[in-house]
């Protein structure tokens, strides 16, 4: 291969819409091998299906790579929301049989469109409550539980063919900044790294994950200077350490904790340096953009800065990930997750089961809470069902469901919860996200599938979990 394909066959571009673009089909033809999908293309009926079947119509042998975690983070079902619960609940639910066979149902979901790389599992520890970006993604906040399910659900998608990719390296979980919006840091002893963070990365290698995904975070105890898809010294202990032997992948180096001081091109240069192989370059690429980052690899090699042998390395390592056979079969039909384990991971104190037991009319009131980019605009909860009213609505006597995701002191939900109970109602506070305290009714996820089962709870169709 000359140096202009392996430098293309490095690049991973996003677009929008569903139709090919030109750009797209040329760096095709010059070496591209993967494009990733983004909720900018979803196609009017919702979905990627549209999009999946010209990218492989158009570009023959291209690896379709998308953001397909289940529960809360969806492309295959964008922007009606998941059929899948997510790993909050598979967490608390506990049981790896039961999470293997959801990354299966993953899996065959993507193989069926042709789609051989999805950018999940999550396996951060999330041991910041206040974690705005991962929470509910994680499988929890014991670094043992994370690692059995990372281990199961590496497994079930692997199955069918399509290749996993354990994020965010080395741990996105004890963070309270966004790396979309800014550079978060991780303040720990390499000692609490090794027996924390690293614990679910060292059972995803140990599973044959195809993947890692790198994070723009930085991680003082490993390099005070450089963020982790950047740091050499990071990526060197997940080769050399945790004995990791296939694709590195970055985040989307659009994002602020990547980029912001550097601009994209010069942050690919830089993660390419580092040791990553897959750059992951943002939802909106365009012709122009994926030019100037192609130039940069280019430049960069030429003078010096980046040797020609680590691009072939890189470039080595995407083709053969490429070459994965995905498994047909059908896409399973039923929940993976029986509805009464979805109920058994909910925490329902007193007054969540009091109001329960009530015979009262139920009225559900769903609060606007921010997703952070990552989960973008899909519907979730209640409203994803067509089942809430507005405060203003609520009948009279009716007892209420006050719905809201991470409902910390500040969140309005707490004020919606007061007005209904000065005028009389029943209510209880139902937080869908990862739980902030002092709601009633904690449900560990968002998505559809969860908010059918937490419906069922509230009109005493299913019993609920154990009391907090």
């Amino acid at each position: 291969m000359t140096l202009e394909e392996d430098v293309t066959a490095t690049l991973q571009p996003g677009f929008v819409g569903t139709e090919v673009p030109s750009w797209l089909r040329d760096a095709h033809a010059a070496g591209l091998v993967s494009v990733c999908l983004y909720g900018d293309n979803v196609g009017p009926d919702g979905g990627v299906a549209e999009v999946c079947s010209a990218l492989t119509r158009e570009l023959p042998g291209v690896l379709l790579a998308v953001d397909e975690e289940g529960g809360d983070v969806t492309r295959l079902h964008y922007p009606s929301g998941s059929t899948s619960v997510g790993n909050g609940v598979l967490g608390r639910v506990d049981d790896v049989a039961v999470t293997r066979r959801a990354g299966a149902a993953v899996g065959l979901e993507l193989a069926a469109l042709g789609i051989g790389l999805d950018l999940a599992p999550v396996v951060d520890v999330n041991s910041s409550p206040q974690n705005p970006v991962i929470g509910v993604r994680s499988f929890g906040a014991d670094p043992e539980t994370v690692a059995r399910h990372t281990t199961a659900w590496v497994h079930g998608l692997q199955s069918t063919g399509v290749a996993a990719c354990a994020k965010h390296f080395p741990g996105h979980g004890d963070t309270v900044a966004d790396s979309h919006h800014d550079l978060p840091r991780v303040d720990v002893p390499l000692d609490v790294l090794r027996g924390r963070e690293m614990v679910p990365f060292r059972a995803a290698v140990e599973a044959g994950v195809a993947c890692v995904m790198t994070s723009h975070i930085l991680v003082t105890a490993l390099d005070p200077h450089r963020p982790a898809t950047f740091s050499p010294t990071v990526l060197g202990l997940l080769r050399d350490e945790l004995g990791f032997d296939g694709v590195v992948v970055s985040d989307a180096l659009d994002m602020a904790g990547a980029s912001a001081q550097t601009g994209i091109p010069e942050a690919a240069v830089r993660a390419l340096a580092a040791g990553v192989d897959l750059l992951c370059l943002g939802s909106a690429t365009g012709g122009e953009r994926f030019g100037e980052v192609r130039a940069a690899v280019l430049e960069a090699v030429a003078s010096g800065r980046l040797p020609a042998e680590r691009v072939a390395e890189a470039a080595a390592r995407v083709r053969a990930l490429a070459r994965r056979t995905l498994v047909a079969g059908a896409p399973t039909t039923g929940p993976a997750v029986p509805d009464e384990l979805v109920a058994a991971a909910f925490t329902v104190t007193d007054a969540g089961r009091e109001l329960v037991a009530d015979p009262a009319p139920l009225a559900v009131v769903q609060v606007g809470s921010r997703a952070n980019l990552a989960v973008g605009a899909v519907a979730w909860g209640p409203a994803a069902l067509g089942e809430t009213v507005a405060e203003a609505d609520v009948p009279a006597g009716a007892r209420v469901a006050v719905v809201a995701r991470s409902a910390g002191p500040d969140h309005p939900a707490h004020e919606v919860l007061a007005r209904l109970r000065s005028a009389g109602h029943r209510a209880v506070l139902v937080d869908c996200g990862w739980p902030r305290g002092g709601a009633d009714v904690e449900t560990w996820g968002a998505s559809p599938a969860v908010a059918r089962v937490l419906l069922a709870l509230l009109r005493g169709g299913t019993d609920g979990g154990p009391t907090s």
